[in-house]
C-alpha cells in the first residue's frame, strides 16, 4: 500500500464495526471535540463540490452530509488515528453519498440509490478533474456506505462513513462521540426531523425499487426511527 493510496482511503479494515470497535488501540473515553476543532477542508474542488451539494440536496440532506464529516473526523481522531486519509477526500464522500435520494436521482434509475448515487459522483469529480484514486475512493464509499456486515474487509474511508451515518441515522455506536461534540455539530447543521425524512427515503427507495441494496437491512426505517440517541435534537 502506497502513502499516495493511502491518502484517499485505500487501507482494507473489518468490514464489521463492531470488530473495528472491540479491537481498536484506544480504547479513552470519548473526549468532547467540537465543530471549530475540526478544519474543514478548502480547495478549488471541495468549493466546486459543496456548490453542487447545495444545489441538488435538501437542506436536510446536505446538514446530515455535514454532520456525516465531523462525526466521522472527531471519531478517528480520538479511536482510529491510525487511519491516515485525507480529510478532504472523505468531506468530498460525505456531500455526495447520499446524491442518489433527490427526487429526481431516485426516480430516474432502476439501480439502487447507493450505485447510482456512485456513478453520478464518479463522473462529476473526474469532469472537475479530481486525482482518479480520489474520485474512485469517493465512488467506492458511497456504493458500500449502507454494506454493512460482519465478513469481509471495506476501506478506511467507507468504515469511517460506516460509523458516522449510522450514528447521525440510526444512534449506534453512541460511545464514540462525546455528547459535547454532538451538541456541538447539531448547532452548526440542525437535523431539522432528519429522522422522519430519512426513514421516508428508506421506504420510498424500497417501495420504488424492491430489490434495492437498502433492502438488505431488515426493518431499517424502524430503526431509523428508534434513534434514541438523537431524539432529542430531532
Amino acid at each position: 500500500m502506497s502513502a499516495y493510496q493511502q491518502e484517499h482511503g485505500w487501507t482494507a479494515v473489518p468490514r464489521s464495526l463492531d470488530k473495528l470497535v472491540a479491537n481498536r488501540k484506544h480504547k479513552e473515553p470519548s473526549r468532547p471535540i467540537r465543530v471549530d476543532d475540526i478544519p474543514l477542508p478548502s480547495s478549488p474542488l471541495v468549493d466546486q463540490v459543496v456548490s453542487y451539494a447545495r444545489k441538488n440536496l435538501s437542506r436536510q440532506t446536505y446538514n446530515h452530509s455535514m454532520r456525516v464529516f465531523y462525526y466521522g473526523q472527531a471519531i478517528v481522531t480520538q479511536h482510529f488515528p491510525e487511519w491516515k486519509f485525507s480529510p478532504e477526500t472523505y468531506l468530498l464522500a460525505c456531500l455526495l453519498h447520499d446524491i442518489g435520494t433527490t427526487d429526481n436521482n431516485i426516480t430516474s434509475t432502476n439501480l439502487s440509490f447507493e450505485f447510482y448515487g456512485g456513478t453520478i459522483s464518479l463522473d462529476l469529480l473526474k469532469s472537475l478533474h479530481a486525482d482518479v484514486s480520489q474520485a474512485e475512493a469517493v465512488c467506492e464509499t458511497i456504493i458500500r456506505h449502507q454494506d454493512l456486515g460482519d465478513t469481509g474487509n471495506i476501506t478506511t474511508l467507507t468504515a469511517v462513513t460506516h460509523f458516522a451515518t449510522v450514528l447521525d441515522n440510526a444512534g449506534l455506536n453512541g460511545e464514540l462521540v462525546h455528547e459535547d461534540t454532538i451538541k456541538s455539530v447539531v448547532a452548526e447543521y440542525p437535523r431539522e426531523k432528519w429522522t422522519g425524512c430519512f426513514a421516508g427515503v428508506v421506504r420510498k427507495e424500497c417501495e420504488l425499487k424492491p430489490w434495492a441494496n437498502t433492502t438488505r437491512i431488515d426493518a431499517f426505517a424502524e430503526m431509523v426511527e428508534a434513534n434514541k440517541l438523537m431524539e432529542k435534537y430531532d
